[in-house]
């Protein structure tokens, strides 16, 4: 058994979670009963099995407090990226049919712009102190029996990741169990089998909660009954301390992290004791080969990279010893097949490049767009996250580039559209293209080329206006760092923007 609920009943007293900087923790029983007080909680505020829920929190104890309420309580659930402008965020609310919003004092005044903005009725609470509006979630929680409810039934995630069209979209799989006991298998098979994580291992999550591939390590380490210990937010020498006080085993981080943790003096980074690690996995973005190699150097050979999505469609995975036979590769896969396919969706053969499909049987959907789901899938009901990549001869996918010309900054998925669709609303902007460009440290960041309706407009007060535009609508990731401006962009007879065209101006090697 592979749940809380079994390390509640054998190691009542085990911390499950643990905040670094504060040192608040929660114990497998006390994890066990909150649980079960939300998951009272939830039907006390008329949310049912099948219905949403959506919470902006902080990385804090409330917010796995609540995943696990959820996760019994047969509830789909929605965090909330803290970085959204407040209409982004409502528009998440809405669109998920959110009948609870949960949100804490730290973004009491997002939230109230949320519940004004998001145009439908939810009951909202908050964590902290009372917030005019909000009802108290810890103590309606603290108010209910700590019984499993006679209705149990497992819950689910349903992230958000913006699609090429400009609107975030919300993520279902399609392939859940039946029981509360069936965690995830693409992390069982990350975590349990290849990174030897048990309930002896201490896991240390540097990342926003947020995002699938941290929440999913995070719960399933507790269904490991191991202990995670939960940063409020990354520092690099904060990760190497935490690593040395609390003896962890296994850690996951994004490449960006690891270009910080070496841009560190030499002197500060090797004062602490990282020998205690087993497995340090890495997602998110391929990792730079010689970023790669001075960590395996610093680490040694305990890097586990793995390539994933929030659609659970399928994972591939490396070690260190695999990687370092297939340099730039990230991995095999560990459910099915990957299958390459060239435009006219025929096999390509080994070696050539393609769009990236899975063949796993591992279903999604896309909430509310059906469309979009249907072009996720082939003839033959294998899916693609938009990827575009090659096979090696032993099978081992190496990514080359993202479809439609996705921006990975900082191991965050950044699709240009959004910013496009912006951008042409100002008066003084006649045309636009936005793509990644090279940054040290992000890997990319994003690069605005505007066609000025007026050319003379054309210059840095223009920039900094256009860029203060965006930064008023759109998350700090999806906002431009710097524009430049064209006469003209190169598009086709037909209309057709030839952005790559424009990309390899900034991209010469």
């Amino acid at each position: 058994m592979k749940h809380p609920i079994h390390h509640a009943r054998v190691t009542p007293e085990k911390i499950a979670y643990q905040i670094a900087q504060d040192g608040a923790s929660i114990t497998f029983a006390e994890l066990d009963s909150r649980a079960n007080q939300g998951a009272q909680a939830l039907r006390k505020l008329g949310v049912e099995s099948g219905d949403h829920i959506a919470f902006l929190l902080e990385n804090r104890l409330e917010f796995m407090e609540i995943c696990w309420a959820a996760q019994r309580a047969g509830v789909i659930f929605t965090p909330i990226s803290r970085y959204l402008q407040s209409e982004e965020a409502a528009y998440i609310v809405a669109d998920c049919g959110a009948k609870v919003f949960i949100t804490s004092t730290r973004y009491a005044e997002m939230g109230v712009q949320i519940r004004a903005l998001a145009g439908k009725e939810f009951r909202s609470l908050t964590v902290d102190e009372a917030v005019e509006g909000f009802e108290d979630w810890n103590a309606l929680v603290e108010s209910m029996p700590d019984q499993r409810l006679p209705d149990e039934s497992p819950g689910a995630t349903m992230l958000y990741s913006s699609g090429t069209t400009g609107r975030p979209k919300g993520i279902l799989k399609q392939n859940q169990s039946s029981s509360i006991e069936a965690l995830s298998p693409v992390f069982l098979k990350l975590l349990g089998e290849i990174a030897a994580m048990d309930a002896e291992s201490v896991y240390l999550s540097p990342a926003p909660l947020y995002h699938s591939a941290p929440l999913g390590a995070a719960m399933v380490a507790a269904g490991l009954g191991a202990t995670t210990i939960i940063m409020e937010r990354f520092d690099e020498e904060g990760l190497l301390r935490e690593i040395e006080s609390a003896g962890v085993t296994h850690t996951q981080v994004v490449p960006t992290m690891f270009v910080r943790l070496l841009k560190m003096p030499t002197e500060t980074r090797l004062r602490y004791d990282t020998g205690s690690l087993v497995t340090a996995l890495h997602v998110a973005a391929p990792c730079p080969v010689d970023i790669k190699r001075q960590m395996i150097g610093w680490w040694g050979p305990i890097l586990l990279e793995y390539y994933a999505g929030t659609e659970g469609n399928g994972v591939t995975a490396a070690t260190t010893e695999e990687w370092n036979a297939h340099p730039g590769t990230v991995g095999r896969a560990l459910f099915g097949s990957i299958r390459i396919l060239d435009d006219e969706g025929l096999e390509s053969p080994r070696g050539e490049i393609g769009n990236v499909y899975f063949d796993t049987g591992l279903n999604f959907s896309y909430h509310n767009d059906p469309e979009k789901t249907a072009q996720a899938y082939n003839k033959e009901g294998w899916s693609t996250l938009g990827d575009i990549g090659w096979l090696d001869e032993d099978g081992f996918l190496h990514l080359t580039d993202r479809r439609a010309y996705t921006i990975i900054s900082g191991g965050v998925n950044v699709y240009p559209q959004e910013t496009e669709d912006l951008l042409v609303t100002h008066p003084s902007v006649a045309d636009v293209a936005v793509f990644g460009v090279p940054n040290e440290e992000l890997g990319e960041e994003v690069k605005a080329v505007v066609q000025p309706v007026d050319t003379h407009s054309a210059g840095p007060e223009l920039e900094v206006e256009l860029i203060a535009f965006c930064r008023s609508k759109l998350s700090v990731i999806k906002t431009p760092k710097s524009i430049d401006f064209r006469r003209e962009l190169p598009r086709t007879a037909t209309g057709k923007l030839i952005k790559r065209h424009l990309k390899a101006e900034y991209w010469p090697s």
